[in-house]
C-alpha cells in the first residue's frame, strides 16, 4: 500500500450571517470527527485545509495537491472531502476510500459519481492536469470520462450520501445548533410528517432531487403513499472538459422543474395551496427551484443565509423577495412542508421520518 494523504477542505467563511456560522461550527466538529477517525483506521497524513481558496477554482486547490514527480516511492494516493462530507460514515466505509487510495492503481472511488462528496484516488498525480472545476460534484466523471479511471461509486450506501449542506441537515442528523438559533417550526413540521408517514389513508409529496431507491424505501417502510417528482438529479455534476472529450458531445440544457413551471404562472405564494392539493405533507428540494428560475450556478442564487433561513422556515429572515414569498407559503400550508436541499428529499428521507434504517 503506497502513502495516503487524507485532506478534509473547510475554508474559514469570514464575517458571516449566524445561520452560516452555526452550519460552520458543525462542518468543524464534522471534520475533527472524520479526522479522528481516519487516524484510527491507519491514515498518517490527515490534514484540515481551513485557508481560503482567495478565489481559485477547486480544480486550482486540488492541482496543488498533486505528488510532486518521485516525491515518494510508489507514489501517493489521496482522499478529498469537504468538512460536511458523510457525517453518518462508519470505520468499515472509511477503509474503503483507504484501500482505493492506498492501491497505486489508476481508481478513484467516491461516495456517488454524480454527486461527490468524497473522493479517493488511487494516483493523486493525475490531478496535475486538473482543469478549472468549480465543485467536487465533477471531479468523478473528469477521472472517468477524460483521464481514463476506473471510477467505482458507494451509491448504495445511504447514509453516505448525507451531507451538512444547511443547518436543516445538522438537524436531520441530530447534531447541535446555536441555542438562538430557532428551529421549532421545522421540528413541529417534522413531527406531523412523520405522523402522516404513519397513517395509510395519507399521501406524502416529495419533490426534487430524489431517487428510484428513496422511493423503494417509502414503499417498504412507510404506510403512507408516495406522490414523487423526480426531477435534475446530477445538474451540478455536468463537466464541460468532459463533454468536450465525447465523439458526441451532449448540448447543455438549463435545469427545468414541473413545479418551477407551475410557479412561473402562479407565483412563489402559490406553493402551499399547490402541495396542499397533492398531499398531506411534503418534502421539497428547493434548490431545484432556484436552479429553475435563475440557472445552476449558486453564485446567482439568493444568499446562503437567505437560504438557510428558508430551510427553517423563517421567511422574516429572507432577503430575497421571490424565496421570502416561497418560504412564507410553505410555513402558512394547511398541510406540513420542509423545505431543504438534496439531503433533505435523498437519504436524509430516513432521518426527517425518523427512521436509521
Amino acid at each position: 500500500m503506497q502513502p495516503v494523504a487524507v485532506r478534509i477542505l473547510h475554508p474559514s467563511p469570514g464575517e458571516v450571517g449566524p445561520l452560516r456560522r452555526a452550519l460552520h461550527d458543525a462542518q468543524t466538529r464534522n471534520a475533527e470527527r472524520l479526522a479522528a477517525a481516519f487516524a484510527v483506521e491507519g491514515a498518517a497524513d490527515v490534514h484540515i485545509v481551513a485557508e481560503q481558496r482567495d478565489g481559485r477554482s477547486l480544480g486550482a486547490l486540488l492541482r496543488t495537491m498533486a505528488p510532486a514527480p518521485g516525491a515518494a516511492r510508489g507514489g501517493t494516493g489521496l482522499i478529498v472531502l469537504g468538512a460536511g462530507s458523510i457525517p453518518l460514515a462508519t470505520g468499515r466505509d472509511l477503509r474503503r476510500f483507504l484501500g482505493i487510495a492506498g492501491s497505486g492503481e489508476r481508481r478513484a472511488l467516491a461516495n456517488n459519481r454524480y454527486s461527490a462528496d468524497v473522493v479517493a484516488i488511487g494516483q493523486a498525480s493525475v490531478l496535475a492536469d486538473l482543469p478549472d472545476l468549480r465543485a467536487d460534484n465533477a471531479l468523478p466523471r473528469w477521472l472517468e470520462e477524460v483521464a481514463g479511471f476506473e471510477v467505482d461509486d458507494l451509491r448504495s450506501r445511504w447514509r453516505l450520501a448525507v451531507d451538512l449542506d444547511s443547518p436543516l441537515d445538522v438537524l436531520l442528523t441530530g447534531g447541535p445548533l446555536a441555542a438562538k438559533i430557532d428551529t421549532s417550526a421545522v421540528r413541529e413540521r417534522l413531527t406531523r410528517i412523520r405522523d402522516v408517514s404513519r397513517d395509510r389513508h395519507a399521501e406524502l409529496v416529495i419533490a426534487g432531487r430524489t431517487s428510484a431507491a428513496t422511493l423503494r424505501w417509502l414503499e417498504r417502510s412507510t404506510s403512507s403513499r408516495t406522490r414523487a417528482l423526480i426531477e435534475e438529479r446530477g445538474f451540478r455534476a455536468s463537466v464541460p472538459f468532459a463533454e468536450a472529450a465525447r465523439e458526441r458531445p451532449t448540448p447543455a440544457r438549463p435545469p427545468i422543474s414541473v413545479l418551477g413551471l407551475v410557479l412561473d404562472d402562479l407565483g412563489p405564494e402559490a406553493l402551499g395551496s399547490i402541495l396542499a392539493r397533492l398531499g398531506d405533507a411534503a418534502l421539497i428540494d428547493s434548490r431545484v427551484l432556484l436552479a429553475h428560475r435563475l440557472g445552476p450556478d449558486e453564485l446567482e442564487w439568493p444568499s446562503a443565509e437567505d437560504r438557510f433561513a428558508s430551510d427553517l422556515l423563517r421567511p422574516e429572515l429572507v432577503g430575497d423577495p421571490w424565496l421570502r414569498a416561497l418560504t412564507r407559503s410553505a410555513r402558512d400550508a394547511a398541510v406540513p412542508v420542509l423545505l431543504g436541499g438534496h439531503t433533505l428529499v435523498g437519504p436524509g428521507v430516513r432521518l426527517a421520518l425518523g427512521r436509521r434504517r
